[in-house]
């Protein structure tokens, strides 16, 4: 009788893992084929044979003139941007020290817009002026950015953060059905154990 009971558990859980496993399938299922195809095309980006990237064209471009109030720090000018010209800075990076002996002045670089359509600004600290320059990128352009989180707003980056919780949850749950009622000694000779050795000697290679 406790047999019984533990097998229809074991059955029970099973199936339930295995709905989820559809369910997350079904979720990111047209994720896996963005992130798919466009992870195929940035993999093939370098080298003489690289693949298309897609096309991204400078749109605009013109001087801002920045107040003091808005020169003293690169929050100061985001805050700016955002109260008057209505650009909302998603990154910000702040050049290192320079400006002597030969050396580059620092430079700040502000950055936003969508996966299509970009603005960056950059600015020397102490000038009067800054340059604006808005870009336009084609549509394999635009997923490459989504791929690499730029420009996708938060919504993108929540929708993102579910997929990639999607995936680990799908590998863990793939991983606990192919091995339901197998020894080790079958997971080692299967597809599974081949996977994970090439997996382990290609990683170390890259790693190395």
């Amino acid at each position: 009788m406790s047999q019984d009971i533990s097998a229809r558990r074991r059955n029970t859980r099973y199936r339930w893992i295995r709905q989820l496993h559809l369910w997350i399938g079904a979720w990111g299922a047209l994720a896996a084929i963005l992130y798919g195809i466009t992870g195929l095309v940035m993999n093939h980006r370098f080298g003489d044979g690289a693949w298309p990237q897609g096309e991204s064209s400078e749109a605009a471009r013109a001087e801002l003139a920045i107040p003091t109030e808005a020169r003293a720090s690169p929050e100061q000018l985001s805050l700016w941007l955002r109260s008057h010209q209505q650009l909302d800075a998603q990154v910000i990076r702040k050049g290192g020290p320079g400006g002597g002996e030969g050396k580059p002045a620092p430079k700040w670089t502000l950055s936003g817009g969508s996966a299509g359509s970009s603005w960056a600004l950059e600015y020397v600290p102490g000038n009067e002026s800054a340059t604006l320059k808005h870009s336009r990128h084609s549509p394999l352009a635009a997923f490459n950015r989504l791929h690499k989180a730029v420009g996708g707003g938060l919504f993108w980056v929540l929708l993102a953060d579910s997929f990639a919780v999607g995936m680990l949850l799908l590998g863990v749950s793939g991983i606990w059905m192919w091995a339901r009622g197998r020894g080790w000694r079958e997971m080692a000779f299967s597809v599974m154990g081949l996977s994970t050795v090439m997996f382990v000697a290609v990683l170390g290679l890259a790693l190395g």
